[in-house]
């Protein structure tokens, strides 16, 4: 069995998977192998669809389900090669929720609560780049381009794409490079010299936001949605913000119509196009 999950391991690293997608994948295989307690080889379908009727039962939320339904596409189609056993899968679908936008008070303190000048330039950039957090940790230095004003990014997919460096950021990167010396070729590294781990990276982000009393539903991946609603309230073309943040499609990018509050309040007003009355 063990075998089986290191071919699994390999596949995934094979296929271009992120670090955290391969530990994902692994665990919530173990976990439906561990569930039945008995040889993978002998788990099909009939096995397949009591672990998912036991997720839907345990009321597994719908991102969480479709973690355990991608790693077990994966198993069987890639490392096992038995598709037939999740041809049955749909795909959950979450609520629409609206992204959460942070205000520009709001992100200084937190940058500002950050417990070392590593994570504040980190997160900092994170904000000034609307960069994912796994785009962020992988920062290589090399990716700083101050004759052209640019940061390449390699984002989703393997898919690298550029951002603005403006000059503030990267007079802040530079101080940040001569004072904390992060080791090569990363931008921004733990003790050990190790690329941030995101999981930790996420934790500390959490814990400050806590620690300032926002009830919002923070997440790290928040200033990027503050990034991009900022800047569609600055009035930068949709597509110029959909090239940035790196999004497959617009359908993505539009959803910060939906909260860019400026928009939102300067929007003509239906009730002021009606003849004056005494509508109390």
């Amino acid at each position: 069995m063990d075998q089986v999950f290191e071919w699994m391991r390999w596949d995934l690293a094979f296929a271009g998977r992120a670090k955290r997608t391969q530990k994902v994948y692994l665990n919530a295989a173990r976990a439906f192998v561990g569930f039945h307690g008995k040889p993978l080889e002998g788990l099909g379908q009939p096995e397949v669809r009591a672990w998912v009727e036991h997720l839907i039962e345990q009321q597994t939320s719908p991102s969480r389900l479709r973690q355990h339904l991608s790693a077990l596409v994966f198993l069987y189609r890639k490392t096992l090669g038995r598709p037939e056993a999740v041809s049955f899968f749909s795909w959950p679908k979450d609520r629409v929720r609206l992204p959460v936008v942070l205000s520009v008070a709001e992100v200084a303190g937190l940058l500002a609560g950050m417990p070392t000048p590593v994570y504040r330039m980190f997160f900092c950039t994170m904000f000034a780049c609307g960069l994912r957090l796994s785009e962020a940790c992988h920062l290589r230095r090399e990716a700083m381009d101050g004759e052209r004003g640019v940061l390449r990014i390699m984002g989703k997919g393997g898919r690298e794409r550029q951002v603005a460096l403006h000059p503030r950021l990267q007079a802040s990167l530079q101080t940040y490079l001569w004072e904390c010396s992060p080791v090569r070729p990363w931008l921004f590294t733990d003790p050990a010299g190790a690329p941030l781990d995101p999981d930790q990276a996420r934790k500390i982000f959490k814990g400050v936001a806590r620690g300032m009393g926002m009830t919002k539903r923070v997440t790290p991946h928040s200033l990027r949605h503050t990034y991009a609603t900022l800047l569609l309230e600055a009035g930068t073309d949709l597509r110029v913000i959909q090239a940035l943040l790196g999004h497959a499609t617009i359908r993505s990018t539009e959803r910060y119509l939906h909260v860019a509050t400026h928009l939102l309040v300067t929007s003509a007003d239906p009730l002021a196009l009606l003849p004056t009355a005494p509508w109390w």
